[in-house]
């Protein structure tokens, strides 16, 4: 059974054994009531319970080891959803401590995970990544990432990745700020660490949060596959587009390329959507438009 499964069983015998606990503490308490008038009909008393799941007596003590159990038991890691604000923490980096989402009022953020320091796939994203900050920081963009390293691990690594040649990139200085996790309290925070992937290393997790703190897309990678680094940059400008222009961007959308406008919510509108698209719009049926937008 999955761990969800026995967090579901042990709620239910939690539940079970409450209720015993529950009921039989009220028939002790009528017990007594009987027993403080001598005068009044004293009725035989009632049955013992008997646990409906083991057929014990209640408290049934195979409930409250399970009860006791659900207390100890792991719980899944928790991971913020869509339109969740950010959580928030304070943690030690490359480039100083940082206070999030506090340091970073008004820019986009792109907070990512990588397994571990040293390691092959990793040094590649980084170099991918640190190559492509100019073009972040256009966006309006912060590049934040993590590991569950300590700092010096950090410095050594990024000090020799300075050295290494990949793919046309050479003398990479990594200045976007690295978090040093060690406790796993970020990771644990954002639901980077998945124990079926590994319970000492974080998966890679991207992170987009907007300037309001917002969670708005996340992306999960396996531990041995790098990231796509373009599509990184083009979800971030999408949803930049998305906010400025009030519009939805179609599948393998690229900037520049036709948007999709918001379909109309009445039959009415949807009618003369049909009969007037309007200027530079195209549309295939009353729900489904495009249009061009401004160059700038």
């Amino acid at each position: 059974m999955t761990a969800r499964g026995w967090q579901i069983v042990a709620v239910a015998a939690m539940s079970v054994a409450v209720f015993a606990v529950v009921f039989s503490v009220s028939q002790h308490r009528e017990a007594q009531s009987f027993a403080a008038e001598p005068t009044a009909a004293i009725a035989p008393p009632p049955a013992t319970m008997v646990c409906p799941m083991h057929g014990m007596p209640m408290p049934c003590p195979m409930c409250v080891q399970m009860m006791a159990a659900a207390r100890l038991m792991p719980q899944a890691p928790h991971m913020p959803l869509i339109g969740e604000a950010a959580p928030a923490f304070k943690a030690e980096t490359t480039a100083g401590n940082i206070d999030f989402p506090k340091d970073y009022a008004g820019k986009w953020v792109i907070l990512f995970s990588h397994p571990a320091d040293f390691t092959p796939v990793c040094t590649t994203e980084f170099m991918t990544f640190q190559s492509m900050l100019g073009e972040f920081e256009a966006l309006n963009c912060k590049l934040i990432g993590l590991s569950i390293d300590s700092n010096f691990s950090h410095i050594a690594w990024l000090r020799k990745i300075e050295t290494m040649e990949w793919n046309g990139m050479k003398n990479v200085s990594v200045t976007f700020p690295v978090i040093t996790d060690i406790k796993m309290e970020v990771a644990g925070k954002y639901g980077m660490v998945q124990p079926s992937a590994s319970t000492t290393q974080a998966v890679r997790a991207v992170f987009f949060i907007d300037p309001e703190g917002k969670i708005r897309a996340l992306i999960y990678y396996p531990l041995s596959n790098g990231r796509n680094f373009a599509e990184i940059k083009r979800l971030l400008i999408a949803m930049q587009t998305t906010d400025k222009f009030k519009v939805s961007t179609p599948a393998n959308w690229q900037p520049g390329d036709d948007v999709i406008v918001p379909p109309p919510g009445s039959c009415g509108a949807a009618a003369d959507r049909v009969k007037d698209p309007g200027p530079d719009t195209t549309c295939l049926d009353w729900f489904l438009c495009f249009k061009k937008l401004p160059l700038k």
